[in-house]
């Protein structure tokens, strides 16, 4: 299901803007628009082929390509930009000109182009405004098809990004119309895999690998993140809905794992949906019960939702570091300098979502005793290396459910997923059996 885009015409300021939000990070859709081996997948209306001859994206850079219909007529359109400002990866601005084939520029022919990335939820809003010398050529530019054209080009962009974000996945539509994307692969019994905080399929498709000799899986996209859309307000229990949708596309009933706030998110998942949920495998929810460290602050999502409305996307991530994953101070200007903090910049408008999935778990205080009526065979696993107070809330969990066992992976810690999927794996598959 694709975006709607949007069309607004300035006659006074002579500009078109032609606009949509795409299902993708900003970083991505930036790459797809500036290096030359993307663009020539999608630039252009359908059934046209573009190539580039030169792209210097840079201010003063050359841009340098045509455009040929794919039909019998072979119509061709030579076209030469020169970039003015380019602020990676949230704005581009060039002229863009209409050019003969010794890339002479065509007289009159002039569109001055600013385009912006702006991370919001569920994707980024793309925008692209034409500025024109004259109302008559912005009235000529209409006619001849640019707005279809951009729209086709919008089009082909979300299909090619598509396949750059992990190849093809499947869509099913949540309870509020809700786009949620996911994987199928392997054989065997169903079993989704729900992402921690910060995370989306991608963290998970190493492990997804291990266990597809045993299992069905579905590694899907939170909503508001990848490629699944999201819809406002959020609440708890429709991302239970999101899974209760993918249950359904297994066959009406499935197995969770769920790492981090994903197991508690998981757990949730059962107490909702009761028989729905066949097993729970939970790696190390991050409950806080007593003084092991110190407790989330009451107004943390608060917090969060104020940085991320005001835009500041690395504030809330380097909050989120120090408040809900205890990281020194000392130690997150290292964690800036590695290119997953770009990947948690781009999911930061989802951490206020495992905020409330956690809900008052992290407050130093004992769980709750009457928050869970899950029934069903659960295995609550942690890292040997990993902080106690992982160990605590395992053995807390496992005292509340009736079906829970617990085991402790060797030498592992809390990046087991990414870090040791293989163990993982052979674990959820030995319990099993």
């Amino acid at each position: 299901m694709r975006r709607k885009t949007t069309i607004r015409k300035n006659r006074e300021r002579r500009e078109l803007t032609v606009e949509r939000t795409v299902a993708m990070p900003a970083k991505l859709a930036w790459e797809g628009w500036t290096e030359p081996e993307h663009i020539i997948r999608w630039w252009g209306p359908k059934r046209w082929t573009t190539t580039v001859y030169e792209m210097d994206v840079k201010p003063g850079g050359v841009w340098r390509y045509s455009l040929k219909s794919d039909d019998s007529s072979g119509e061709e359109a030579y076209c030469r930009a020169v970039y003015e400002e380019v602020e990676a990866p949230r704005k581009l601005v060039y002229t863009d000109s209409f050019a003969d084939r010794d890339w002479n520029i065509v007289s009159d022919s002039e569109m001055f182009t600013t385009v912006l990335f702006e991370e919001e939820i569920g994707g980024t809003r793309i925008s692209i405004v034409t500025r024109f010398a004259t109302g008559e050529e912005l009235d000529n530019a209409e006619a001849m098809g640019m707005i279809e054209g951009f729209t086709d080009a919008y089009d082909r962009l979300e299909d090619y990004l598509e396949t750059l974000m992990g190849g093809s996945m499947n869509n099913v539509i949540s309870k509020d119309g809700t786009k949620i994307a996911y994987q199928k692969q392997g054989n065997g019994p169903a079993l989704i895999l729900v992402s921690s905080a910060a995370a989306d399929h991608r963290d998970a498709a190493q492990l997804a690998e291990h266990l597809t000799a045993h299992f069905t899986v579905y590694n899907y996209d939170r909503r508001g993140r990848g490629q699944s859309t999201d819809t406002a307000p959020y609440s708890v229990e429709r991302e239970v809905e999101d899974i209760e949708a993918l249950i359904e596309a297994a066959g009406s009933q499935a197995s969770l794992f769920g790492s981090s706030s994903g197991a508690v998110l998981a757990l949730e998942a059962a107490n909702l949906l009761g028989d729905r949920v066949a097993k729970l495998y939970l790696y190390e929810p991050p409950f806080i019960i007593n003084d092991s460290r110190k407790p989330v602050p009451a107004d943390y999502v608060q917090q969060l939702q104020a940085r991320t409305e005001a835009g500041k996307r690395s504030e809330a991530v380097e909050y989120f570091a120090s408040e809900a994953l205890g990281i020194p101070d000392e130690f997150i200007g290292y964690m800036k300098a590695d290119p997953s903090w770009n990947k948690m910049e781009a999911l930061s408008h989802t951490l206020a979502y495992d905020g409330m999935i956690m809900g008052t778990t992290q407050s130093g205080q004992p769980l709750p005793t009457d928050r869970w009526a899950v029934n069903v065979p659960t295995l609550i696993m942690t890292g040997e290396n990993s902080e106690p107070l992982f160990h605590d809330a395992a053995r807390a969990l496992a005292e509340l459910l009736p079906k829970a066992v617990m085991h402790t992976l060797a030498g592992q810690d809390h990046s087991a997923v990414i870090m040791a999927p293989e163990v993982l794996a052979k674990t959820v598959v030995d319990f099993e059996r």
